[in-house]
């Protein structure tokens, strides 16, 4: 059995963003020369997220305003914000929107449904964090 492992790292400009990472994703499976096996991609912070959706512009905001509602921003709303910080809703956010995603690899290529790509989210930026592609298969 093969095993291939890439980072990705980001520092984005703003506190909240979903950046498409499909092609980097690829990229990797590409390199991994693994043509039937698994590929998991894993946001490495607690403020961040992997998930699987459509990549419509519409759905994006739709999603940043769910978690906001969910978990609005404030710095005296939370207990975790007493200890110093002023991240408790991104915490709650990653938790929302997950910490991983798993796709199968099929003849050398991810094996998506109709209109599925892979996105980070992040939700405490402007810092530099991490994303673990992991590929395993034969």
């Amino acid at each position: 059995m093969k095993s291939y492992t890439h980072y990705l790292t980001f520092n984005t400009r703003n506190r909240q963003e979903l950046i498409n990472i499909t092609a980097e994703v690829e990229e990797a499976v590409q390199k991994s020369c693994v043509k039937e096996g698994l590929c998991l991609v894993n946001a490495m912070h607690i403020t961040s997220s992997v998930f699987i959706n459509d990549d419509e512009s519409g759905l994006h905001q739709d999603f940043v305003q769910w978690v906001e509602k969910l978990a609005p921003y404030g710095k005296d709303k939370y207990r975790h914000n007493l200890t110093g910080e002023d991240n408790a809703d991104a915490h709650l956010k990653r938790t929302i929107m997950g910490r991983e995603v798993m796709v199968a690899i099929t003849a050398g290529k991810l094996d998506f449904g109709p209109w599925e790509r892979i996105f980070y989210g992040e939700f405490d930026g402007q810092r530099r964090k991490r994303v673990l592609i992991k590929i395993i298969g034969e």
